[in-house]
């Protein structure tokens, strides 16, 4: 197959499995989803969805937020992990969305990498998910995929972004990366990864990969 094949392939099947896609982290509005995804750094959406009802509870918005101490914040947090900096980081741009935002999430790239804590990959989500402007945003699960399925090199995840954003069709990048995020948690994971069950990689995956996963079967 051609990389567009690749591609037209990819899409026709993520349609069918994931017509629709929800967000996988419970939120209500952009500052609760900028939360949210700050707090899903190194942690599992399951694992932010039981924190952030509790959290949401006290502080649903920047100005309830700031009321709470740092501490406070990192105690409610704890459980998802890396609470000392993401406390500070909530803490901190719930101050800069007051002062300089009127409280409300920035529209915009740079304003929102330039918040604590929040990095291009939070800023894309916030912008995909939020605010429906086209964005890629690159996880784990993504840059595995990408790297399996023959498209990116893998050698980290901005070149990722990029190899998905020259091959995908920019309208179809908000509901894609959610696509491709289910696909991989439900059939291509990085443990416990059964081929025969993963359709996508089975008929268009890199040689070495599928090469490496068949040494490692025929060794069990």
């Amino acid at each position: 197959m051609t990389k567009q094949e690749k591609v037209t392939f990819i899409i026709d099947t993520l349609n069918k499995l994931y017509p629709e896609t929800s967000i996988p982290l419970n939120h209500k509005d952009p500052y609760t989803l900028l939360i949210a995804v700050l707090l899903s750094a190194q942690s599992t959406d399951v694992g932010v969805n039981k924190i952030t009802p509790i959290l949401f509870e006290i502080a649903d918005n920047p100005y309830d937020m700031v009321k709470l101490k740092v501490e406070e914040i990192r105690e409610i947090i704890k459980p998802v992990g890396l609470s000392p900096m993401k406390s500070k980081g909530i803490h901190g741009l719930s101050k800069i969305l007051i002062s300089s935002y009127n409280g409300k999430v920035p529209i915009s790239f740079e304003a929102l990498e330039s918040l604590p804590s929040v990095g291009h990959k939070t800023a894309s989500v916030v912008m995909s998910q939020a605010f429906n402007i086209p964005a890629f945003p690159v996880d784990t699960h993504i840059h595995r995929l990408m790297y399996r399925w023959g498209l990116s090199t893998g050698k980290n995840v901005s070149q990722t972004e990029k190899d998905a954003k020259k091959l995908f069709p920019k309208e179809l990048w908000n509901k894609l990366h959610l696509q491709i995020i289910y696909y991989g948690r439900n059939y291509s994971p990085a443990r416990g990864w059964i081929l025969e069950e993963d359709s996508i990689t089975i008929q268009i995956g890199r040689k070495s990969v599928l090469k490496e996963y068949h040494k490692k079967t025929l060794k069990k």
